[in-house]
C-alpha cells in the first residue's frame, strides 16, 4: 500500500437519517436493549462511518479489497449524543499506514457531523489488509 495515502481525507458520505425504525433495526441487528424514546445506541455512529470505510475500500486507487480485511479496533469520541431526526454525513481521514508482516494496518478517523455541519463524534478504527487472496 502507497504511504502517501497517509493525511488523505475522503470525501463525506452521502447524508444519513437517522429514523426510529432505523435506530430499533441497529438495537436489534447488535441485541442492544432499546426501547423508543432511549438514547440512540452508542455504537449507532458505525452505520455512517462503514459507509465511509466502504468509499476508503471502493476506491479503486487505494487497493483494499474487504474480503481480506479485519476490523481491528473501533471507538467512538463524542461531542454529543447521536439523535433520531439527525443527518449524518462522515468523511474519513487515513491516520496511519503501517505494514507488519506483509499485512497493512491502518488508522482512520472518521469526522460524523450533523446537517449543519457540527461534529456529532469521530470514529476512529484500525483495519488491518492483507493484500492478495
Amino acid at each position: 500500500m502507497d504511504d502517501s495515502l497517509t493525511g488523505r481525507t475522503f470525501p463525506p458520505t452521502s447524508p444519513y437519517d437517522v429514523t426510529a425504525e432505523g435506530v430499533a433495526a441497529f438495537a436489534a441487528a447488535t441485541q442492544t436493549p432499546y426501547s423508543a424514546g432511549d438514547p440512540v445506541p452508542t455504537t449507532f455512529p458505525i452505520v455512517v462511518a462503514f459507509a465511509a470505510m466502504q468509499d476508503l475500500m471502493d476506491d479503486p486507487s487505494v487497493g483494499i479489497e474487504l474480503h481480506n480485511v479485519v476490523h481491528g479496533e473501533q471507538r467512538f469520541v463524542y461531542q454529543r449524543p447521536v439523535r433520531v431526526g439527525d443527518r449524518l454525513t462522515a468523511e474519513l481521514t487515513v491516520d496511519t499506514l503501517r505494514q507488519i508482516a506483509g499485512t497493512d494496518i491502518i488508522g482512520t478517523s472518521s469526522a460524523v457531523r450533523d446537517a449543519a455541519g457540527d461534529l456529532v463524534c469521530t470514529a476512529k478504527a484500525t483495519l488491518a489488509h492483507r493484500s492478495g487472496s
